[in-house]
């Protein structure tokens, strides 16, 4: 296992969250960050945190594309990110997908396939993660639940987080927002290092939702 790092995380979903969502593409010269995505990253690399990519890939249980294919993408992203100024310092993905759906060798049952937290206690065991000190922002309540039962903070982002008060408990972010730069907003004035919260993007608000 790896020393435990103090430094602050954010787990980021990859297609929707980070990057447009363009399904099932692994070619770099398609892929384009999310609306807000570009300044959030520069708000959250000057601040010192370290980003962690954790993301289902179905397509490989699905035989769409290979592992090899998706390191690329893990590559590319890797040099965009740091760019702006961030760090990628995990690239966790899920490449299963039970079957019928699925069907290669990849078409198992798993731990690591969100909502369960499997990649974000890779990430603990193999970066030092504190995850009292992490956040998890993704576009689906998958997200969330993975989030949350890995021990992170969570931010909902994109056209699901509207809806987010009428979830269930569990699957209920503490913060819904538009878009990734709204998220490290908050993900900064939370932690105390004074960048200014998203308007109307408060943990009463989602909670408010649901009781509505």
């Amino acid at each position: 296992m790896a020393v435990i790092d103090d430094r602050r995380t954010v787990f980021l979903d990859k297609d929707g969250t980070l990057i447009d969502d363009l399904p099932y593409n692994v070619d770099p010269r398609r892929i384009r960050f999310a609306p807000g995505a570009a300044d959030a990253l520069r708000l959250l690399g000057a601040a010192g945190y370290r980003i962690v990519i954790a993301t289902n890939q179905a397509g490989v249980a699905r035989g769409y594309f290979t592992e090899a294919e998706l390191d690329a993408v893990a590559r590319h992203l890797t040099t965009e990110v740091a760019a702006f100024g961030a760090t990628v310092e995990g690239f966790y993905y899920c490449p299963h997908l039970p079957a019928p759906d699925g069907i290669n060798e990849y078409a198992i049952e798993c731990a690591c396939r969100k909502p369960e937290p499997g990649m974000i206690r890779r990430a603990v065991e193999e970066l030092g993660v504190r995850v009292d000190r992490a956040w998890f922002v993704g576009d689906t309540w998958m997200d969330v639940l993975a989030g949350r039962r890995g021990g992170c903070r969570t931010i909902m982002v994109g056209p699901e987080a509207a809806d987010a008060g009428s979830l269930p408990d569990d699957r209920r972010p503490d913060f819904a927002v538009a878009d990734l730069l709204d998220a490290a907003r908050i993900i900064l004035a939370e932690d105390g290092l004074g960048a200014g919260q998203a308007p109307g993007a408060t943990a009463g608000r989602v909670a408010a939702e649901a009781a509505s």
